[in-house]
């Protein structure tokens, strides 16, 4: 009786992904141990038994293969275990935002080295840049202005970052992007 509780309250506890207990409903299952021996192809009763004896879930972990594969493991701790990799894999992950840095086609010089020294400083701390060139009115005709500002725009943080792709006109904005070099990211 004590056993029955004990696999009806596992079963509860249960993955989308995986199986386990009660909720496994093949006849024959080829058993593998928490070690990795292998117990062969035995009848699902006799998978359920060893996992109560050794108070173990039965898992499986192969449904496709034909017999089933089925593991005995503690479900609670591989569970926690898949938990926190994934939490250390999201720790050591970069999230690279991206910062924008607009200018106009008549900049002065004064502003354009501002503009420039604002996105190299993004490019030291390892952000992606977006250099937009905003058009009003009937500057938009003159748009060859704006390919060649931001040309030079990317000649000068050739050193900090690498131009991903040629100006683009979308509208009245033309835009291009700059990604940091590699080793970028320490603090400035």
């Amino acid at each position: 009786m004590y056993i029955n509780l004990l696999l009806f309250w596992r079963c509860n506890v249960i993955s989308k992904e995986l199986l386990i207990n009660e909720r496994i409903n093949d006849r024959e299952v080829r058993l593998i141990g928490e070690d990795g021996s292998q117990y062969g192809i035995v009848s699902l009763e006799r998978a359920i038994e060893a996992a109560a004896e050794k108070n173990l879930d039965l898992v499986k972990v192969a449904p496709r293969s034909v017999p089933p594969v089925c593991r005995l493991m503690d479900y609670g701790k591989y569970k926690f275990e898949l938990a926190k990799k994934e939490k250390e894999q999201r720790k050591n992950q970069k999230v690279i935002t991206i910062k924008e840095v607009r200018i106009t086609p008549n900049i002065d010089e004064h502003d354009f080295n501002t503009k420039l020294a604002n996105a190299i400083r993004f490019l030291k701390s390892g952000d992606k840049v977006k250099v937009t060139v905003r058009f009003r009115g009937r500057e938009v005709t003159h748009s060859s202005l704006g390919v060649a500002l931001l040309e030079r725009f990317g000649q000068k943080v050739i050193e900090y970052g690498t131009v991903e792709n040629r100006p683009k006109l979308e509208g009245r904005n033309m835009s291009m992007f700059i990604s940091p070099n590699a080793g970028a990211g320490q603090p400035v």
